[in-house]
């Protein structure tokens, strides 16, 4: 007797078939998540060359740019919106005070408020690490019974506290001094070099904490 096709609730590698979008699918994956960094991007090197007009001109022609492409390839639309509505609320904040720094004011409070998130998480024993990074690839959240990818959890969200903590020490003292090119620069310097340290962190905590599982008879 042949086995038929797996259960419409299961993939055929056994697992339960996701009914949802994961959040990195949500966020319109990889390509997604680094398009929407390219006004920023435009926002810097154009204030540097020129002025502060040209710039915040500059960036939202790059959102809406960003837009069009993902409508015309068909794809999901969300994450170019939300990057449009944050370079927007920025540009606002940069046109408002006539201070090219204002341009950084929303991503160093968002910085801010992930990194005592991340804090947070730990000291009540759900490192948002672990939260995120399952929530990403849509495997639920059974880890936390694990005491190792608990403790592996742990210690990578208390690497992304450190991540966090330090753009907005950094950031936040040239945002003081008003230092506009070098807070663009840091700004771009401490994204995603920073994130790739965290998450190689990430990697590398839990691929420990698995090796140390003990195997199954």
């Amino acid at each position: 007797m042949t086995a038929g096709p797996p259960p419409d609730h299961q993939a055929g590698d056994g697992r339960p078939q996701r009914e949802f979008p994961t959040m990195l699918e949500q966020m319109g994956g990889v390509q997604g998540v680094v398009a929407s960094t390219i006004p920023v991007v435009v926002f810097v090197v154009v204030n540097v060359a020129f002025a502060l007009q040209a710039a915040l001109i500059a960036a939202l022609a790059a959102g809406v740019a960003v837009a069009v492409w993902r409508i015309v390839r068909r794809q999901q639309l969300q994450p170019a919106v939300s990057g449009l509505f944050a370079v927007g609320v920025a540009a606002f904040l940069a046109y408002r005070t006539g201070e090219a720094r204002a341009f950084y004011l929303p991503g160093l409070l968002f910085s801010a408020a992930l990194g005592l998130a991340f804090l947070v998480s730990v000291l009540v024993r759900w490192p948002l690490a672990g939260v995120v990074w399952h929530g990403i690839n849509g495997d639920g959240q059974s880890w936390r019974r694990d005491p190792r990818m608990l403790r592996a959890y742990t210690l990578a969200s208390i690497l992304w506290t450190v991540v966090f903590a330090a753009r907005v020490a950094v950031q936040g003292l040239l945002y003081n001094a008003d230092e506009e090119t070098w807070l663009g620069i840091a700004r771009l310097a401490m994204g995603y070099p920073l994130v790739g340290v965290a998450l190689l962190g990430t990697v590398w905590a839990v691929r420990r904490a698995r090796r140390a599982a003990p195997s199954t008879p």
